[in-house]
């Protein structure tokens, strides 16, 4: 009946073509104008839904205290035949262990152990996960926030000028940081941090740094420390800084090497502004690349990073809103 109906329609009546027509200019016009809830261009809505549909995820993070520090006051001093010195900052009493000439292996293997079979909360516990696979150990007590620089070396009689070309079996220097006092054990989450610094030698010169930083949680669990990259330069280099040579050559070295990371966009300014605004004060982390660049203001309009252009697929928030209100006041 219905058939009959629109065949009649069609032949006696000019109305079937408007109703045709207008049909279709309202599907179209919904599919335009996003009234179905499809994909359309985004330059066709309005502020508010363009705001929510680039929207990147937020990574839900959780605040913890890292009782470990260490630095290397003098990297452009330090070699397998002279030593280095470092320099240990905790919160609480450590224990500081050095071994030199650690196997990776050994080392990756009982990061793995630390997961799955014991942790790794005492010197004692890493040196049985590695099974001496090292050349010397060296270990100092850390008083609660003493700065004191440590002197580490490897004794004469060990003989040892280089750790053979790359890739290398051993790392040249391990730095484990381990919790003195039992009962601290238990109020941190971090228990222990393994620093792997390369310290340059006769066969292999990239200047002193630390490659890794790993931080060993109580509950099984290990991450590796990352640096983040800030929109703005730090203060003008000192004379004693390394040159622009020596950088390109550690460069090439790192790459050589599989160690290198992209390096950040340099900048004149030495604000910590927004770069995209610059009134903001940089506050949001994006993720993977790592670059800390833009406010609570921005954050928001972008899925690519404004330094690297890469997708941004998480970030996360340097301090909460109520951190940044106490910070102004405290400021004021």
């Amino acid at each position: 009946m219905a058939a009959v109906f629109l065949v009649t329609l069609y032949e006696y009546s000019p109305l079937f073509y408007i109703t045709v027509v207008f049909v279709c200019f309202l599907v179209t016009s919904g599919l335009v104008l996003g009234w179905f809830g499809l994909g359309v261009p985004v330059i066709l809505r309005n502020s508010e839904e363009t705001e929510s549909s680039t929207r990147v995820l937020k990574k839900r993070m959780r605040q913890v205290k890292n009782p470990f520090g260490l630095e290397i006051p003098h990297p452009a001093t330090a070699s397998v035949t002279k030593g280095i010195t470092l320099t240990p900052d905790c919160l609480e009493d450590c224990i500081l262990t050095c071994y030199w000439g650690c196997s990776v292996q050994k080392l990756h293997e009982a990061l793995q152990k630390h997961v799955y079979c014991f942790r790794i909360k005492t010197p004692q516990a890493l040196e049985d996960a590695l099974y001496s696979e090292y050349l010397y150990r060296q270990q100092y007590f850390i008083k609660k926030n003493d700065k004191e620089e440590k002197y580490c070396q490897l004794p004469e009689d060990a003989r040892v000028v280089d750790f053979g070309p790359v890739p290398r079996s051993r790392y040249p220097l391990i730095a484990l940081l381990t919790l003195a006092d039992e009962e601290d054990r238990e109020i941190y989450d971090i228990i222990s941090m393994v620093a792997v610094i390369h310290i340059p030698d006769e066969s292999y010169r990239l200047s002193c740094r630390i490659l890794y930083q790993y931080l060993l949680l109580a509950q099984g669990q290990y991450h590796d420390l990352k640096q983040l990259f800030m929109s703005a330069n730090s203060a003008a280099p000192s004379s004693s800084d390394t040159s622009s040579g020596e950088r390109s050559t550690d460069r090439s070295l790192l790459e050589k090497a599989g160690l290198a990371e992209e390096e950040p966009e340099l900048h004149e300014e030495n604000s910590k502004d927004c770069v995209v605004c610059q009134n903001g004060t940089v506050n949001w982390v994006l993720l993977p690349c790592r670059h800390a660049c833009l406010c609570d203001g921005c954050i928001k309009y972008f899925q690519q990073c404004p330094m690297c252009r890469q997708f941004v697929q998480e970030s996360f928030p340097l301090c909460s809103k109520k951190e940044q209100d106490e910070d102004e006041l405290t400021r004021i």
